[in-house]
């Protein structure tokens, strides 16, 4: 007679005719989040695009981790984007430059804050992503009016008066650049500039599905009815949330995602 049925834990079972699977993603297991709507939508026919952790910290590998401990709990405003290759590396990815300016953290692990996790929605493993670390800042400039005014400066404290002290320092020893500001030319000085506003780096990996925020990619949202939620093989079967493909950006938006296509859904189930 059609309709649903699902066998509890305690041995019981409960019918009905319409199922609405919403559930989330694999986001923060510790909370009971598992891939069960994922594997119950398969099981049912419907394709499930891949899933991967998004809005989620950045780590990078031992070496480089090391050169960066001392600016680990460091936030700047930064400008930080990632450039999708013309191929897109997958079907169906759009190519292209993305970017947001937000907060930077520098962490133990690797790289967080909001404009990481947002960018972490559009890196994949083996791409590069470039921080401007003082964005809007000619960073170039104002080391050559620093060491017209005062060229007996040292090189890494005048950097510091233009970003954090502890980021100038590391910046400085990156580049092997040491010394008084009257001791290096414009070449030298460009070179900091490129260090602080185009900081090209490859993580190795992010924190996963352990901090990540939501989760990337789901039930395929060609597959559902975008009017009502209902998967168009099955009847009666519905998707909403994280368990579709769908994901927001920072802000709220994956939340209202939910409460819309929950509401949605709830007036045709």
């Amino acid at each position: 007679d059609g309709g649903f049925e699902a066998a509890l834990s305690d041995g019981s079972v409960v019918r009905a005719s319409s199922l609405v699977l919403a559930t989330g993603g694999k986001s923060i297991p510790k909370m009971g989040a598992t891939g069960w709507a994922y594997e119950t939508a398969r099981s049912f026919g419907l394709r499930v695009t891949d899933t991967r952790p998004a809005l989620v910290p950045l780590t990078f590998e031992p070496g480089l981790l090391e050169k960066l401990a001392p600016l680990a709990g460091l936030s700047v405003e930064a400008v930080v984007s990632h450039r999708v290759p013309a191929d897109g590396g997958a079907p169906g990815r759009p190519t292209g430059d993305t970017q947001f300016a937000e907060g930077l953290l520098f962490t133990h692990r690797g790289l967080s804050g909001p404009s990481i996790l947002q960018i972490s929605s559009y890196w994949r493993e083996g791409e590069a992503i470039t921080a401007r670390l003082a964005p809007d800042t000619d960073v170039y400039a104002l080391l050559k009016a620093a060491k017209e005014e005062n060229g007996k400066q040292m090189v890494h404290t005048a950097l510091g008066h233009i970003v954090p002290r502890r980021l100038a320092e590391s910046v400085c020893e990156r580049e092997g650049i040491k010394g008084k500001l009257a001791e290096v030319g414009d070449k030298v000085l460009r070179r900091l500039d490129a260090a602080v506003n185009g900081w090209t780096v490859k993580p190795v990996g992010s924190e996963g599905y352990r901090t990540a925020e939501v989760t990337l990619g789901g039930i395929a949202t060609d597959e559902l009815d975008q009017q009502t939620m209902e998967a168009r093989a099955v009847p009666g079967l519905f998707v909403i949330g994280e368990a579709a493909d769908v994901t927001g950006w920072l802000g709220g938006y994956n939340f209202q995602w939910a409460w819309s296509s929950g509401w949605v859904a709830g007036q045709h189930c």
